[in-house]
């Protein structure tokens, strides 16, 4: 249970051990089935963050007694369809009245006692990997405001509603050690817990850092969820931006993520290997920065 790590550790024996977490939140988007799709691949995120593969969930789930029922199912059904894709089972749950909805799941995975990943694996010279691109806050914000495009509003879905499964497979595969994803307390903010769980510092590219079509679109019209302003406050102590940026890049960065990617520290030589491997399984990657020796984060 060390902190800050993405989920609990029960080792089993020496070839297993048990990965347990839990997540739900409030509806990002209007339609249901992508909701709890959206909703249970953010469940299941810590899960392949520790590098372990997920086998059992329960459904976690708040929901107005006024809610139809077709929402409810469609809702469950999208949760229930995800943790399948990931090829873990289901097996019920717990509900409760409230007048917002709230779903997620309690997630429950495997993974071989040394191919865990931690917060606190990164070392000096690493590669940084991410493998999803950033704003999904900003347009998720859009979207609650009616101000997103079909198309930029089909983009976030699609992503947000991808596992990170393949991710996780390339870092079991090259040894990955050090890892989070990166979710509610964005990009720098799940980077710094990385950098200060190894006590290391961490250079980023801001021209290498991926971003889905619009987000900046979005991000100069100021439209951030609220946990963007809180991010910053409480982060920006520990980053150094090396350059002038408009403060709308710099939010984008603090920007919350919903069912984000994972944030990969690499070690160097397996960097070009690990990426012609990513192809063949259809996985995204975009090198943005490096792990150094230092106790800050450097943005460039």
């Amino acid at each position: 249970m060390d902190d800050p790590d993405d989920a609990a550790v029960w080792r089993i024996d020496d070839e297993r051990s048990l990965v347990v977490t839990t997540d739900f939140f409030t509806p990002v988007v209007d339609t249901p089935y992508e909701y709890g799709a959206i909703a249970a691949a953010n469940s299941l995120s810590d899960i392949y963050a520790m590098g372990a593969e997920p086998f059992l969930a329960l459904n976690i789930a708040a929901f107005p007694p006024d809610l139809p029922a077709e929402f409810l199912s469609e809702i469950l059904r999208g949760g229930a369809e995800k943790a399948k894709e990931a090829g873990a089972v289901v097996a019920g749950g717990h509900t409760v009245q409230d007048k917002e909805p709230k779903y997620g799941l309690i997630a429950l995975g495997f993974v071989h006692p040394d191919k865990l990943m931690t917060k606190s694996g990164a070392r000096p010279g690493d590669v940084l990997v991410l493998s999803k691109p950033l704003g999904f806050g900003t347009i998720s914000t859009a979207i609650k405001q009616s101000k997103a495009s079909l198309e930029d509003m089909h983009e976030v879905i699609d992503w947000m509603s991808r596992l990170n499964k393949g991710a996780a497979i390339l870092a079991n595969e090259f040894g990955v050690r050090g890892a989070t994803d990166v979710t509610g307390f964005s990009l720098l903010g799940h980077a710094w817990e990385l950098a200060s769980a190894s006590n290391v510092g961490l250079r980023l590219e801001w021209e290498k850092i991926p971003f889905t079509n619009n987000a900046k679109h979005y991000a100069e019209q100021y439209i951030f969820p609220g946990g963007a302003s809180d991010n910053r406050l409480f982060y920006q102590s520990h980053i150094d931006f090396k350059r002038s940026f408009e403060e709308y890049e710099e939010m984008l960065l603090f920007d919350p993520q919903t069912s984000g990617g994972l944030l990969l520290s690499v070690p160097p030589g397996l960097v070009n290997a690990m990426q012609e491997r990513a192809k063949e399984i259809d996985q995204p990657l975009w090198v943005i920065g490096e792990v150094v020796e230092g106790d800050h984060i450097e943005v460039f």
